[in-house]
C-alpha cells in the first residue's frame, strides 16, 4: 500500500469518525423502515472522486433519479451489510474489495425510511456491472465539482402541499437533488469542502 493511499484514508477516517456522526431519536410513531447507501470514494490526479447512479426510468420509485447504490435493510443486516449488498446487486462491486471507511449522519426521506450512509473507498481504476433492471447509467464525479458555487441552486419546490427549498448539484448534465443532495452536503462538510450557504 503506497503513502498517498494511507494518508487520504486515514484522513477521511478521522473526519467521518470526529464528531461521531448524528443519529435521529426513535419516533413514537410508526418505526420508519431502516435503509442504506454506499458512498463510494477513491483517488484519481490527486483529487478525491466519487461514483453515481441513475436510477432506472422503469422503476416503481424515484425513477431516473441519480443515487448512489442503496436500499432497504433486509432481515438480520446492519446497514453496512445491506449497503455492501446494494452495491453489489447494482453496480456489480465485490464487497471484499471495499475498504470501510465511516458514516455519515442519518437521514430521513418523506417516503418513510430512515437512511444512513455508509462511506468506502474502492479500487482504481473503477469496473462497473451495472444491473440493467435497476440502472441506466454509472458516472464519476469528482466532489470538487459539487463544491463550485455557479454548479449549486437552492430552488422551491411544493412537497405535499408544502413549500420547501431543495438543493440540486448541478454536475455535467446530471442534476442531484433530493436524500442523494442531502447525503452529499454532508459528505462535503465532513471532508472540509466548501458548501454554499441556503439563502
Amino acid at each position: 500500500m503506497n503513502t498517498e493511499f494511507q494518508s487520504w484514508i486515514a484522513e477521511v477516517r478521522l473526519r467521518l469518525a470526529n464528531p461521531a456522526p448524528r443519529r435521529m431519536a426513535a419516533p413514537s410513531g410508526k418505526e420508519p423502515r431502516r435503509a442504506s447507501v454506499f458512498v463510494p470514494l477513491y483517488v484519481e490526479a490527486g483529487e478525491l472522486w466519487t461514483v453515481l447512479t441513475k436510477r432506472s426510468a422503469h422503476l416503481p420509485q424515484h425513477k431516473g433519479q441519480v443515487a448512489f447504490p442503496g436500499g432497504g435493510l433486509e432481515l438480520g443486516e446492519d446497514y453496512w451489510a445491506a449497503a455492501l449488498r446494494e452495491s453489489e446487486e447494482e453496480v456489480g462491486w465485490d464487497p471484499r474489495t471495499i475498504l470501510r471507511l465511516g458514516e455519515l449522519d442519518e437521514v430521513d426521506s418523506s417516503t418513510g425510511f430512515r437512511l444512513v450512509p455508509c462511506v468506502g473507498a474502492i479500487p482504481w481504476p473503477i469496473k462497473t456491472q451495472p444491473n440493467a433492471a435497476e440502472i441506466d447509467e454509472v458516472f464519476s464525479a469528482p466532489l470538487r465539482a459539487f463544491a463550485q458555487p455557479n454548479a449549486i441552486e437552492d430552488r422551491a419546490v411544493r412537497i405535499d402541499g408544502r413549500e420547501r427549498l431543495v438543493r440540486v448539484y448541478h454536475v455535467g448534465r446530471h442534476p442531484v437533488w433530493g436524500l442523494t443532495a442531502l447525503v452529499m452536503r454532508n459528505l462535503l462538510e465532513r471532508l472540509g469542502l466548501p458548501v454554499a450557504e441556503e439563502d
